[in-house]
């Protein structure tokens, strides 16, 4: 590769300049590229011991195939001739103008989406409609004590008249299109059809609307009901409620109902000022963040006890309740009209006007939840959280573990609750469903699977390493090449433990498996008056202090940290280390110091050191078909996004890429920042001013140049995390396209062939064996009756596992011009699932993707704590995007993220 070499024959800039030499004629940035389309299934595998199997799709009849579904677009609006919004307004307005003017409709059913579409099976009699529509809400009308000032308490019920608010809206029903429900007939068979999907969509808003019906929590295809006995209190006022995800899906074995186990995250119900207390961790009512708590509570539902009716709650009140005045106005006891007002604390109101007691709330702030110019005032103690609002927030480690601990089932029991679920819903007595003849079996999908062979492995002294149930160990085993530390020092961040005594620990157990540890350099303990720093002080201080008592920068840190998770020093030490000094890191907050959790570490350091802990059998003999004869690449692609609702933080993108063909175990990341919650990676090629290209697969193309023999790939295998079946087409035609140009702008005319496979493990398919309790074998695989009619797909459980049920990855072959067969797809994925150096388990999705997630995981930790100030920025739209800085080059090729 001639770009290549003369880019690898420099002194190893981050991004070495491309020389002007271009092949003739050849200008890469305007090559005309084939747009690809995705492929189709070529076979099945054959390999492996078959295995009878269950899995939670359940077959669904059709017995209407020539029925229409008629889209209609639905418009509501107020008397104000503005559109109607407001959570669930559409419904309760839909269903309200059906029992008005189901005869204009012609007693026709139909699925709603709750927003702006309808379906019919068969037209309605007219083309357009406009319907009035009153809904009727009652509102207390109070006697004696009438609060019409600026702000005001809501008073009790007990003490008023109820009158009816009348609201009045528009409703405009048009026709959109025709939907032919044999689209999915012919899909069936495994022709492509443009509607498909939307005739899919019909029948799911069926589903959805039935469990609106039900009066459920609905979030995207999952419905959650209002049952105590689904909840799971994971601490900090969150709770888990478990409710079933339902979808309808093409497969080869027709169309399916796929019902799964689902659990999101909700607010735990009940009183405000327990809510509060439990989600900032305080004893008592007068420790709480009152400016914390007023951003928490902000539109939140909550029910007064002595009134039977909602309210959202839009802030607090500016003083405690036994201070915060407002304006009443009596009726004058002299029998007159005019009434007078009289100002009254909100306390006092209820205390003496409403003769509710109260016990705490005197000192506290009200809830308000009035309007912006008009503030109506509740003590906190008379409000509870109603059930089901959902809480978004990222979780907590902590609240993570005891979701994970609390909800998981058996696969017997996971079995037994879909079973029990799918009977009760009676999904068969829907109206819509009806009409299209649909009906729904009640037993679980019975398919056929096989056991791949697991692959054996070769560890220190060519030893042969041969796993049982997806899973080994170095029980008196060498790593196969062990790295030698010569110079390291420990690092501890106010850690309570004997730093010396894990040193000394960590050199012997090294012995062991191989690795020569020289005596740790230094011992440095950070200072009692540093501790209290922010973290960005506390990393610059230590490194201070590494350069003062060290002649020169060590091989290798061990950095000893407080917190097991989430350390506020974790980002900020591991930018300083690997950006700024281009030293190899390990932190550790150890518990429990043995043989297991020391080897454990040990895999880690040993990779990140440039050492190989295990090879495959066949890659160690260059024997993996396809591979062994053809410089191929691996690359495993992922975007990591920041939590929930933060739109501020940047997704981070990693891609790694193979080194040292033919190995198939060793990689090198690079990273970007993009706009935030974007999936697509924009920065594969990045064309800069000077002719250059600033992009990621530059990177790592160059690294395979160079730790290969100066091969370039003729092969390039992608494995894609994190995207939808919508996405697929991107996929195939944006990221390869910049892929192509990557490799193109080095100076290459030919283009290597590409396979190109998408994994998803965020999906409801579960397998089951049929003649026992267990989980599935690792190794088990399934390609056929529930897979994709046309599409080349197949499930795969590569890893044992232990709790809970197995969730397969899901492998969506997009594009394959290397021209594997299903069998050697199939063990090439399976074997990469046996690389991964952090551990001695088969993971449950290639090795590849799970470097990715760490890479684009550990360098998004770089920005958490930096100001956007101080960082380099780029637009991405209109969204300044903060830059990562970029590592080392002493570190920059190595396992860093491992």
């Amino acid at each position: 590769m001639e770009k290549m070499a003369k880019a690898e024959a420099g002194q190893s800039p981050p991004l070495p300049p491309s020389p002007p030499l271009m092949p003739p004629n050849v200008k890469p940035e305007h090559v005309d590229l084939p747009r690809h389309s995705i492929m189709s299934r070529r076979g099945v595998g054959n390999c492996g011991r078959r295995i009878s199997l269950l899995t939670n799709h359940f077959k669904v009849s059709v017995n209407a195939t020539d029925a229409v579904f008629y889209h209609y677009t639905v418009t509501i609006s107020g008397e104000d001739k503005r559109i109607a919004e407001g959570k669930g307004i559409g419904r309760k307005v839909v269903d309200k103008l059906y029992q008005t003017y189901s005869a204009e409709l012609a007693g026709k059913r139909f699925a709603y989406d709750g927003e702006k579409s309808l379906y019919t099976v068969g037209p309605l009699p007219q083309n357009k409609f406009e319907f009035t529509v009153v809904l009727e809400e009652s509102r207390a009308k109070q006697q004696n004590g009438s609060p019409r000032g600026r702000d005001s308490p809501i008073g009790p019920g007990k003490r008023s008249k109820h009158s009816f608010q009348s609201k009045t809206f528009m409703v405009e029903i048009s026709f959109a299109t025709k939907i032919p429900l044999r689209s999915i007939a012919l899909a069936l068979k495994g022709n492509e059809v443009d509607n498909t999907q939307d005739a899919l969509r019909v029948l799911d808003i069926v589903l959805r609307q039935q469990a609106a019906n039900w009066g459920c929590l609905l979030v995207r295809q999952s419905f959650f009901h209002d049952d105590s006995r689904n909840l799971v209190d994971v601490g900090g006022g969150v709770s888990g409620i478990r409710g079933f995800h339902s979808s309808f899906r093409p497969t080869q074995g027709g169309l399916s109902l796929n019902m799964d186990v689902s659990t999101t995250m909700i607010l735990k119900p009940g009183p405000v000022i327990d809510f509060l207390i439990a989600n900032q961790n305080v004893r008592e009512p007068r420790f709480i963040d009152w400016t914390k708590a007023k951003k928490m509570l902000r539109n939140l539902r909550v029910k007064p006890r002595h009134r039977n009716m909602e309210f959202k709650i839009v802030g607090l009140s500016e003083k405690p309740c036994n201070q915060q005045f407002f304006p009443m106005k009596v009726k004058s006891t002299e029998g007159t009209n005019e009434g007078e007002t009289l100002e009254i604390t909100v306390y006092d109101y209820f205390t003496q006007h409403c003769r509710i007691e109260l016990t705490y709330s005197a000192y506290l702030p009200c809830l308000d939840v009035g309007k912006p110019k008009r503030p109506n005032y509740l003590p906190l103690e008379l409000c509870s959280l109603v059930s089901l609002q959902r809480y978004t927030k990222a979780l907590s480690s902590m609240q993570r573990a005891s979701l994970v601990e609390k909800s998981r089932q058996k696969p017997q029991d996971r079995m037994r609750t879909l079973t029990d679920a799918l009977r009760s819903y009676s999904y068969d007595e829907d109206p819509v469903l009806a009409a299209c003849g649909i009906s729904i079996g009640k037993q679980l999908t019975q398919v056929d699977g096989r056991i791949l062979e697991i692959p054996k492995l070769k560890v220190g002294k060519s030893e042969d390493c041969i796993p049982r149930n997806g899973r080994w160990n170095f029980n008196n085993k060498r790593f196969l090449e062990a790295t030698r530390i010569d110079r390291w020092i420990v690092v501890n961040f106010s850690a309570r433990c004997d730093t010396s005594h894990i040193s000394r620990e960590l050199i012997n157990c090294g012995r062991n498996k191989g690795i020569h540890i020289e005596r740790p350099f230094t011992l440095i303990e950070e200072d009692q008056q540093t501790r209290r720093g922010n973290p960005v002080v506390r990393v610059e201080r230590m490194f201070e202090l590494i350069t003062e008592k060290l002649p020169g920068p060590p091989q290798f840190i061990l950095c000893v940290l407080p917190e097991r998770k989430n350390s506020d020093i974790y980002g900020p030490w591991k930018k300083k280390s690997l950006s700024d000094f281009g030293i190899a890191t390990q932190c550790i907050s150890p518990t429990k110091i043995n043989d297991q959790y020391l080897t454990n570490v040990l895999l880690k350091i040993n990779s990140k050191l440039g050492g190989i802990n295990s090879l495959l059998a066949l890659e160690q003999s260059s024997l993996i078909p396809l591979i062994k004869d053809t410089p191929t690449m691996i690359l495993g692609m992922d975007v990591s996004h920041g939590s929930p609702g933060r739109s501020d933080i940047p997704s981070v993108a990693a891609v790694v890429g193979s080194q040292s063909w033919p190995l198939i175990s060793r990689y090198r990341a690079a990273v970007r920042t993009q706009s935030s919650k974007v999936e697509m990676i924009d920065a594969l090629y990045k064309p800069i001013a000077n002719g250059n290209d600033d992009g990621i697969i530059r990177e790592l193309l160059l690294d395979f140049y160079r730790t290969s023999k100066q091969r370039k790939p003729k092969q390039i295998i992608i494995f894609r995390d994190g995207v939808s079946e919508s996405q697929f087409n991107q996929v195939l035609n944006i990221e390869l396209e910049q892929i192509i140009k990557a490799y193109q702008h080095l100076g290459e005319a030919d283009i290597p062939k590409f396979t190109v496979i998408v994994a998803q493990k965020n999906h409801h398919t579960k397998l089951f064996q049929a003649s026992g309790p267990e989980n599935v074998p690792p190794g088990t695989v399934v390609d056929t009756r529930i897979v994709h009619p046309r599409n080349y797909d197949f499930y795969m459980c590569a890893h044992a596992g232990m709790i809970g049920t197995s969730r397969p990855a899901h492998y969506h072959v997009l594009l394959d011009e290397i021209g594997f067969s299903p069998d050697d797809l199939q063990n090439l994925i399976h074997s990469l699932s046996y690389v991964y150096q952090r551990s001695t388990t088969a993971i449950s999705i290639v090795a590849p993707i799970c470097y990715a997630h760490l890479a684009a995981s550990q360098m998004g930790q770089f920005i958490k704590f930096e100001d956007s100030s101080d960082t380099s920025i780029t637009s991405a739209g209109s969204v300044p995007v903060p830059e990562l800085p970029r590592l080392h080059k002493n570190v920059e090729s190595s396992m860093f993220f491992c």
